[in-house]
């Protein structure tokens, strides 16, 4: 269908787009169960095939759709699916970026119906991938189907940017938004891989932690020994290692390693109450993980603990024999993962260092401590939430969901949108559709249907409002797209701009 000229609807009113998506609910279902069916674990090479399967339905489906140009573009990695609508220069371009690849989906016999076998729930859609963030990404898709379907024509120019590494840290997709970054420019950038409050409370993230992975090994002797004959002599590297996670934190939670927090920027005492007023409570959070009781530094509520406060993990570790039985021995060597969440004003590199020489200082002379680094890496963000993208997030939030969102801080990460803030100079509007009980990376993951529909509504009403805001839109470069000024926080909550 050849594109209309003029006005965004020439002929058509978004009501009719919103009622074209409507009835094509269950038919938008049974396409998302066909995408989650592909086990994208980009983590786990056995699944490279299946990576390179799902971006090639993913790439048709966007031709199906009806966007003139896709592309399917190689990388050293996993593929990045690219496909764009734009024939209007006069109007405002929004770069949609989302992942098809997922967490691996262990532990399987957890699982309820096998992971990769879409099953309807009730309201829910059960499958690894359905929230996180395979049908999130596909809101927006549908939502330009919607569109060109019923108009023929989008009422912004659209570049959909989707890629298969994110789960391991976009190293393609950031090699090549370092070096063209001209592919990508817009005015304005739409990430959904986050959550809101509930199914009848829209929020908008606008801040992200930052990321940092590292393995800590622990070397003995040089090869296994036997516990009888050398036992009591020898220092086990596993209990040297314990020993050395055991010390990262205090009795009160707080991270041991010197100098982690002296660049950790403070946040206003507007934004905690604000923050205290439309965040989750302990007593939710605590709820919704399960635990017997909560832990961590002393001072701050659990929410603020996840978001504005900066955080160290044991993610894993290895060491020794776990088969079953007993195996008498002194292993020669222990590893762990270790993950750091980061806040405003933490570098990773530099909170790297510092880690090495903590590590360096603290180890037993008993055993060789040996660090390794890793390129997922990422610096914490904070969004300007004046920008007119983000009031017209607010507006299609408030006509899809029935109330007006809330702004919220995440604990997570996504890797590229620091970069994306960084090189495009252009504000990310966080505008996610998972439910706090999705169980996101963990067994019986699923996206909330009710919630998917209107979600598909809020993404074409978002495209409208900012093609008839083009005028006051396009051009823009907002200075503030990550912002790292305590006084403008502390203004923008104390002046009510949220």
């Amino acid at each position: 269908m050849r594109p209309k000229r003029g006005g965004a609807s020439s002929g058509h009113t978004v009501a009719e787009t919103l009622l074209y998506a409507r009835k094509q609910r269950a038919r938008f279902t049974s396409e998302l169960a066909e995408f989650v069916r592909f086990p994208s674990i980009s983590a786990q090479p056995h699944h490279a095939k299946d990576v390179e399967r799902c971006a090639r339905w993913l790439a048709d489906h966007l031709r199906s759709v009806g966007l003139p140009q896709v592309k399917l573009t190689r990388t050293p990695g996993y593929p990045i699916v690219y496909a764009e609508w734009t024939h209007e220069p006069a109007l405002p371009t929004v770069l949609i970026y989302g992942h098809y690849d997922v967490q691996p989906a262990d532990p399987l016999d957890a699982w309820r119906t096998p992971p990769f076998e879409p099953t309807i729930r009730g309201d829910d859609l059960v499958a690894r991938g359905a929230s996180d963030d395979k049908g999130q990404l596909f809101v927006h898709i549908k939502a330009i189907e919607s569109f060109l379907k019923t108009t023929g024509r989008l009422p912004i120019n659209v570049k959909c940017v989707f890629e298969g590494e994110e789960e391991i840290g976009s190293p393609n997709l950031l090699r090549l938004l370092r070096l063209h970054p001209e592919l990508f420019g817009a005015d304005a950038v739409v990430v959904s891989d986050t959550r809101i409050l509930g199914p009848d409370q829209p929020a908008i993230t606008y801040a992200l932690r930052g990321a940092l992975s590292l393995e800590l090994e622990v070397r003995g002797p040089t090869h296994d020994l036997h516990s009888g004959a050398f036992g009591g002599a020898i220092h086990n590297p596993v209990q040297a290692l314990c020993e050395i996670l055991a010390g990262l934190h205090d009795e009160e939670g707080r991270i041991t390693i010197p100098g982690f927090y002296d660049s950790v920027r403070p946040v206003s005492d507007a934004e905690r109450a604000y923050m205290k007023r439309v965040g989750h409570s302990d007593r939710q959070i605590l709820r919704d993980t399960g635990a017997p009781a909560a832990w961590g530094e002393s001072g701050y509520t659990l929410y603020e603990r996840t978001t504005i406060r900066p955080a160290l993990s044991v993610t894993g570790i290895s060491g020794g024999y776990a088969g079953s039985g007993h195996k008498s021995i002194i292993p020669d060597r222990a590893s762990a993962k270790l993950n750091f969440r980061l806040v405003p004003g933490q570098q990773p590199r530099e909170i790297e260092r510092l880690f090495r020489r903590h590590v360096a200082r603290i180890s037993p002379p008993t055993v060789r401590a040996i660090v390794r680094g890793s390129k997922q890496a990422a610096d914490p963000v904070v969004v300007n939430r004046s920008h007119l993208a983000m009031k017209a997030a607010t507006t299609a939030y408030r006509r899809a969901f029935g109330r007006v969102p809330v702004f919220l801080r995440s604990g997570g990460t996504i890797p590229i949108v620091s970069a994306f803030c960084k090189t495009l100079k252009a504000p990310v509007v966080l505008m996610g559709f998972a439910l706090p009980n999705d169980r996101m990376h963990a067994p019986n993951e699923k996206l909330h249907l009710p919630t998917f529909a209107r979600g598909v509504q809020a993404s074409i009403l978002l495209m409208s409002l900012l093609g008839n805001a083009r005028k006051s839109f396009v051009g823009i470069q907002s200075k503030q797209s990550v912002v790292h000024d305590p006084h403008f926080q502390q203004a923008a909550f104390a002046e009510g701009n949220v």
